[in-house]
């Protein structure tokens, strides 16, 4: 609607995860050299995590673009699926062929590692990436695990990327997923944007839009105000920036103030601005205060119990 007014290309600020759009910033420009090691380095199991709306699909993304033609991938964006659907979507992706009179488990794993070895002979490497894979069951996890046991006696077959909020963290934590978590060699979380990030990031969008045009102005203030309310959160960043160039459109003014910023918030709601990202990180900050706060009232109730006990043992050493 106001990409005209603004004379502008197209939106700047959408929330698909558009690799033109992409700030690499030092955390997301760490994710993907970890992911391109990891790769290239053959090292088995890779995982990506980060907050909600912290750049992880548009890395995914970014990564596809930037890998090499010898390598094979296949990206898999639902993670709502079965140990059966899993492999039956990876060979699907792959483009390996499965007889439908013969599509076990076992005909699935078998047709999958003839594939993996005739690219590893023509010299091709291999990649599976998992999105939201936090979502992913106990039994769907087991059987990734058991996948990574396709090698050779010198490298894997398949190296496997797990892009996750940080609740999968805690999920291999747990001891049914031990095996797997060992094996993850190459891990990275992508952290929010810092201040100065955050004006650079709406700096770089506003460029790529907008060409050599000058026509869009965030007043003095208004990042610092945007940061407070975004936490640093790309996709947060861009429903606040959206709304406000909304804003300015309505009042026919090329110039983004701090007001029209705190309306675009009112507007969105800051429930949903202000909603923890990490809310394992929250949970367990919690059980530690629990876990202090029980210690403290049990402590004190020792204390005043054989507080007298005390006193009579002070008193028999004539020492109170």
């Amino acid at each position: 609607m106001y990409t005209s007014f603004f004379d502008l290309k197209e939106n700047p600020f959408n929330l698909t995860p558009d690799t033109r759009y992409l700030f690499l910033s030092q955390q997301h420009r760490e994710a993907l050299n970890h992911l391109i090691y990891g790769i290239n380095e053959k090292k088995g199991f890779i995982v990506i995590t980060g907050g909600i709306g912290t750049g992880k699909t548009t890395i995914c993304r970014a990564l596809l673009s930037a890998l090499d033609q010898s390598i094979d991938t296949a990206l898999i964006f639902n993670s709502f699926l079965s140990d059966n659907e899993l492999l039956q979507t990876i060979t699907q992706e792959f483009g390996i062929p499965v007889s439908k009179e013969g599509e076990t488990k076992k005909r699935y794993i078998d047709a999958l590692n003839e594939f993996l070895l005739e690219n590893f002979a023509s010299g091709r490497n291999t990649v599976l990436l998992i999105d939201e894979a936090q979502n992913l069951s106990l039994s769907v996890l087991e059987q990734i695990r058991m996948l990574s046991n396709l090698e050779t006696e010198r490298e894997k077959l398949l190296q496997i990327v797990l892009f996750a909020q940080p609740e999968l963290q805690d999920l291999l934590c747990t001891p049914s997923l031990r095996q797997l978590n060992e094996r993850i060699t190459v891990r990275y979380e992508i952290e929010p944007l810092n201040q100065e990030q955050v004006r650079n990031y709406i700096e770089y969008r506003l460029e790529i839009a907008r060409g050599n045009n000058e026509n869009v102005n965030f007043s003095h203030g208004t990042h610092k105000i945007i940061f407070e309310y975004s936490k640093g959160i790309p996709r947060r960043i861009n429903a606040i920036c959206d709304r406000a160039l909304l804003i300015a459109y309505t009042k026919d003014t090329n110039s983004i103030n701090k007001k029209m910023i705190k309306d675009a918030v009112n507007d969105i709601g800051k429930a949903y601005l202000t909603k923890n990202i990490y809310p394992s990180k929250r949970k367990n900050n919690y059980l530690m205060f629990l876990i202090i706060f029980f210690i403290f009232i049990t402590s004190g109730l020792i204390l005043t119990v054989n507080w007298d006990n005390i006193f009579k043992f002070l008193s028999n050493y004539h020492l109170y």
